[in-house]
């Protein structure tokens, strides 16, 4: 065998060894992110009871972050469908689950790529959770409560808004000063806890530990 033979052997070894760790860590992330989603939590007085907050977010952006935003956006495709087995919503909450958290990894996971540096990261998930909270107010308005309207009656989910601020008038003011912050926020947390805890686990996620 030639020093080039073997020279391109090794090579492809270790592009076997990188699709795989990546394969594996994403499957990992992914029932991280599952598990996640079942530690959701209500904010009294902030929020309606029916949206709750959670951190199902954050394995998805480490995955975005170790492997690329492709990955990032298969842990929250992942999480979401093997949570359909216990959804209340009937795939609704699943649903926009899937579409913000996906905007905001795979906003983050390119910003990161293009610019490979903790500036980087915190630049591209903050610009992630921004598009996440502006989309948010046309998903809900368009697509999310529309279909959530068979569970619950339009009347009785700006009722809930109501209760908290009175003075809200139709489900667009109710998305604007509800939703949209609500969601910057919880984009905000998993990039506080994502940059507190990436670097320790980033030798252990691309195996250079």
């Amino acid at each position: 065998m030639s020093h080039g033979e073997s020279t391109a052997n090794v090579m492809q070894q270790e592009i076997r060894s990188s699709r795989l760790r990546m394969m594996c860590g994403t499957a990992m992330l992914s029932a991280a992110a599952y598990v996640l989603m079942f530690l959701e939590f209500p904010i009294p007085m902030l929020i309606p009871s029916f949206i709750k907050m959670d951190f199902s977010e954050l394995p998805a952006l480490l995955a975005s972050f170790a492997y690329g935003p492709v990955s990032g956006v298969l842990v929250c495709l992942i999480k979401n469908l093997l949570h359909l087995a216990n959804t209340h919503s009937g795939g609704v909450g699943e649903l926009s689950n899937f579409i913000l958290g996906a905007i905001f990894v795979f906003t983050a996971g390119m910003v990161y790529k293009k610019l490979h540096s903790k500036k980087g990261a915190v630049l591209g998930a903050l610009i992630g959770a921004i598009l996440m909270s502006a989309v948010s107010v046309f998903s809900n308005y368009y697509l999310v409560y529309p279909i959530y309207t068979a569970f619950m009656p339009m009347e009785a989910i700006i009722g809930a808004y109501k209760a908290i601020i009175p003075a809200v008038d139709g489900l667009w003011q109710c998305l604007i000063i509800f939703n949209m912050p609500f969601t910057f926020v919880k984009g905000l947390c998993s990039v506080i806890f994502t940059l507190l805890i990436y670097k320790p686990l980033s030798p252990i996620l691309k195996g250079n530990n």
